[in-house]
């Protein structure tokens, strides 16, 4: 079990450094012209978006991968699962029916990594 969590934190954390290094190195224009929903948030709220995906993606695997403070990786996979809810309230309230899969998605396998890392295969 502990390889597998390995895969899906490896997994989640490349999906939140596209999504959150994507946000980042786009100009805010480009960002709401390719992700309608960007559009209801502010320049400034888009970039702290983005900050905390690729926080919580370095927060995944940085701290079991050096065994420095390995509590960090399940509070790095809640707060991802926090981040993923908050995209899938979005798009529901938005009515981006095609967005919501993959957010469910990702909070999925972001609270089977906290649930594994916090409870039987925790460091």
């Amino acid at each position: 079990m502990t390889v597998f969590l390995w895969i899906l934190q490896t997994l989640l954390a490349l999906a939140l450094f596209a999504a959150g290094g994507g946000k980042l190195a786009k100009p805010y224009a480009q960002t709401a012209e390719a992700m309608p929903w960007a559009r209801s948030f502010s320049a400034g709220q888009v970039k702290a978006i983005a900050a905390l995906e690729v926080l919580a993606g370095l927060g995944l695997v940085l701290p079991a991968a050096t065994g420095i403070a390995t509590v960090l990786t399940p509070l790095a996979a809640t707060g991802a699962a926090l981040i993923m809810l908050g995209a899938v309230v979005t798009h529901v309230r938005l009515k981006e029916w095609s967005q919501i899969t993959p957010g469910a998605v990702l909070l999925v396998v972001a609270v089977v990594i906290a649930w594994g890392r916090f409870g039987p295969y925790a460091w």
